[in-house]
């Protein structure tokens, strides 16, 4: 086990990380976190993960807050946060960021969407060396469950857009369910979104800086409780600006905020991909 002198985190010399993070914002989840988290728990602690799982109370209205209170009597593992007004999803998971503990950190949504069987894959993934780890709902492998016809269109239409403008193979920009390093959110700074455009910028300004990654296979299932906190009609224009912005960056920063090498090459990592080439597809 060797210290990080500069996070004050342990690390494994081959780089696996020696506790992963699951931040899991939530508004008006109460229903569907208590089915989540013994599901995630079971997953990880089956695959013999030392993990945490840090909820983000967003400003619920429900139950959400007592029904944490009682989880955590339950899983010594799971910890919640409170996020003050103003509150958005993209405010939500930044204070998720600002506070998790791990070595590397993956993002889960609250309704029950993303298969926590997928969390094992990502963390086995990252564990080959690279900076991140993207699911595609999209490709060979991949399972998609009643995902909402006119949401569907949309969002192919938007990821269509991301790929041309930014010539990547990546076709999946717009889920959250994704796995960084401590190192790579370190690195994404500073993070702007309050708001479901968060979902774009950390994989964009992640690909875009020169951090390494993998894409795989994920199932993804509609949820069946509550409702969907997305409205597309007020997320139009905060996702071009956010998309734009990182354009503008890659476009004119002369590489500024590229990747830094890990000053004490704790890290054995792949090449970093080129986004002008795409990603190195690993299933």
């Amino acid at each position: 086990m060797v210290s990080n002198p500069s996070s004050g985190h342990d690390w494994v010399a081959a780089g696996v990380p020696a506790l992963f993070s699951i931040v899991v914002p939530a508004r008006d989840e109460a229903k569907n976190l208590q089915v989540l988290v013994p599901k995630l728990v079971t997953e990880l602690e089956e695959a013999g993960i030392s993990h945490e799982i840090l909820v983000v109370n967003d400003g619920s209205t429900d139950d959400t807050h007592d029904v944490l209170v009682e989880l955590t009597a339950r899983y010594p593992n799971l910890r919640f946060v409170e996020n003050p007004p103003p509150n958005g999803f993209g405010l939500a998971v930044r204070a998720g960021l600002a506070n998790f503990r791990g070595g590397a950190v993956a993002i889960v949504m609250a309704d029950g969407s993303d298969d926590p069987a997928d969390l094992v894959k990502y963390y086995t993934k990252l564990n080959e060396g690279y900076d991140c780890v993207f699911g595609s709902r999209f490709i060979a492998g991949s399972k998609l469950i009643d995902y909402p016809t006119h949401k569907l269109i949309i969002n192919r239409l938007a990821n269509l857009f991301i790929q041309a403008l930014f010539q990547i193979r990546y076709n999946d920009v717009t889920n959250a369910f994704k796995c960084y390093r401590r190192t790579v959110i370190a690195g994404l700074e500073p993070i702007l979104s309050h708001h479901f455009n968060l979902t774009v910028e950390l994989p964009l300004k992640a690909i875009i800086r020169g951090y390494s990654f993998a894409v795989i296979p994920i199932s993804w299932t509609n949820r069946t409780s509550g409702i969907s906190k997305l409205k597309i009609r007020e997320m139009g224009s905060r996702y071009l600006f956010i998309v734009l912005y990182c354009f503008i960056e890659r476009l004119l920063s002369r590489g500024d905020y590229r990747r830094r090498p890990v000053s004490d090459a704790l890290l054995e990592k792949p090449e970093p991909v080129d986004p002008a080439r795409g990603f190195r597809l690993r299933l």
